[in-house]
């Protein structure tokens, strides 16, 4: 039941990254730019979705313009959600190892192509051959060929694994590198998280650091994300943050945190990330502005690098790219789920505008909310 329930929530979250927030309209040309409170309108979006929590975020011209949360931490208690609160952001975590991977790059400890073979060369004569020659770039943007789903057998040793996190993330990429991959190698686009936990444990090989730390030295402490960290948000014994949950009999069932309310660390990279959404915004509107910001730890040709799709692809280095009018053009999106709770963010750097909205639970009325949130602040904001 468990593994149908994941699949499940995978299919729902790969259809959302292929048209997220399609209701979306041009918002209106005259207006400024004011701080915006936004518990009301997101009081009036929870309700209509039957949601526990939802928060939303947005940045313009590097300034937080848009803020707000309603509903509770926990369905079933009154402990109200804050803007403060931090949420758990699933795969919106793509872009951020993306990112570190190029600020490695800018390093000269490795390269975009730098392959897989060359990284693990302990294991270069039992992997399957077809891995070898695989990059960085390739695993970064889903053409790698790995996996679309874990192999039960390793899902299920990663759930019970101990010992560090780098440990448990080399042993679960052994056993991946053991079978053939999905596909040849750069021959088709495949959504995985296998290929971001291999290129994850190609990062703490070449650096000899693990991810972990490297994520807060380099992207965390520099764009002054306090906030964030790693696996579902809160102490179990409290209700300090919100909970995710489950639907189980067409009622939101909260999980609380511990090893059972997230992924297993061996796919950090892909998805273990938690934050508030004025730092997720935060982080997105530097994208936005190809960090032309005092946050100066990338270079321009890395932000070009993370922000465009392979040629006939509209996936980048975890972001999806699409056009929108209220963009200017090009916007950078990517949705977020550990099947227990959902983030949307979208950015146009055109605009130097980036909008965030989180929820504690996942489903269609989860999107719709997260997608609401951002449209309301997209009028607002941009008019």
């Amino acid at each position: 039941m468990a593994g149908e329930r994941v699949k499940q929530a995978r299919a729902m979250l790969a259809a959302l990254l292929a048209s997220v927030a399609p209701q979306i309209q041009a918002p209106a040309e005259t207006g400024e730019v004011a701080a915006l409170p936004l518990a009301e309108t997101l009081e009036k979006i929870r309700t209509k979705h039957h949601l526990p929590g939802l928060a939303a975020a947005a940045m313009r011209d590097g300034k937080l313009v848009a803020i707000g949360a309603a509903g509770v931490r926990k369905a079933g208690d009154p402990t109200a959600a804050t803007a403060d609160d931090q949420w758990h952001i699933g795969s919106c975590t793509k872009s951020m190892t993306a990112t570190l991977a190029a600020m490695l790059i800018e390093d000269g400890k490795l390269a975009w192509d730098t392959k897989v073979g060359a990284v693990f060369p302990e294991l270069r004569d039992t992997m399957e051959p077809a891995w070898r020659d695989v990059t960085l770039d390739q695993l970064l943007a889903h053409r790698g060929g790995a996996p679309a789903q874990p192999p039960p057998n390793l899902w299920l040793n990663a759930q019970r694994a101990t010992g560090t996190p780098t440990e448990q993330r080399l042993e679960f990429v052994r056993g991946l590198l053991l079978r053939r991959p999905e596909a040849a190698p750069g021959e088709k686009f495949i959504y995985s998280n296998q290929g971001y936990a291999i290129a994850g444990a190609m990062l703490e090989r070449i650096s000899g650091r693990a991810w972990e730390a490297l994520m807060r030295e380099r992207v965390f402490a520099p764009l002054l994300m306090s906030s964030a960290g790693f696996g579902a948000p809160g102490d179990a014994k409290e209700i300090d943050q919100p909970w995710g949950h489950r639907m189980e009999g067409g009622e939101a069932k909260p999980v609380p945190p511990g090893p059972g309310a997230d992924n297993p660390v061996a796919i950090g990279p892909a998805g273990i990330v938690h934050c508030s959404v004025a730092d997720l915004a935060r982080y997105a509107a530097w994208h936005a502005r190809a960090g032309r910001t005092t946050a100066r730890v990338l270079g321009p040709a890395s932000f070009t690098k993370l922000h465009t799709p392979p040629p006939g692809g509209d996936y980048a280095l975890g972001w999806r790219v699409t056009q929108r009018d209220w963009a200017g053009g090009t916007a950078l999106t990517h949705a977020g789920s550990n099947t227990m709770w959902l983030v949307v963010i979208w950015v146009a750097p055109a605009k130097d505008a980036a909008f965030v909205a989180a929820t504690n639970i996942m489903g269609k009325d989860a999107e719709q909310g997260c997608d609401e949130a951002v449209g309301a602040m997209i009028r607002q904001v941009l008019k």
